[in-house]
């Protein structure tokens, strides 16, 4: 079957399933009749922009961050990956830390994936706030981004 294919079921997969490993992913994309290994699966997670999010039982699982509501380029997901060099948190602020002139585009990012926990961001050359109503949305807010980045 081809990559398209391929990768219209791992989207599929996630969409459906809570998937914590690529291992998972194989065993399902072979369980649908496709021809996968580890390796395809993680060009394939990397081609899709695949990330791991927090999941309501408290485990990390992959998701897909390009949907309808929050189409987030490749390029811009590289941009992030290669940009931020830490995230931390105080009270209820998330501070995301970039290279210089990187927190525009980095902030760009996080505003198309639409966080829930965030009520506002700003930017400046090099480094991003993220105001959250109390200090555990802001704890899991600033979990969410590290495995963005990691």
């Amino acid at each position: 079957m081809s990559r398209s294919q391929r990768h219209s079921k791992i989207l599929e997969i996630i969409a459906s399933m809570d998937i914590e490993t690529q291992e998972e992913i194989v065993s399902e994309l072979v369980r649908s009749g496709f021809s996968a290994t580890q390796a395809t699966v993680s060009r394939d997670i990397k081609e899709l922009g695949l990330i791991k999010i927090l999941s309501d039982k408290g485990f990390y699982k992959y998701a897909a961050i390009k949907g309808a509501d929050n189409k987030v380029s490749n390029k811009l997901v590289n941009i992030f990956k290669d940009a931020v060099n830490s995230v931390t948190s105080a009270e209820n602020i998330v501070i995301v830390k970039t290279l210089s002139g990187s927190a525009n585009a980095v902030l760009s990012v996080i505003n198309q994936l639409n966080f829930p926990e965030s009520l506002g961001n700003v930017a400046c050359d090099d480094t991003i706030l993220m105001v959250c109503p109390d200090s555990s949305k802001a704890e899991n807010l600033k979990q969410k981004i590290k495995n963005l980045f990691e």
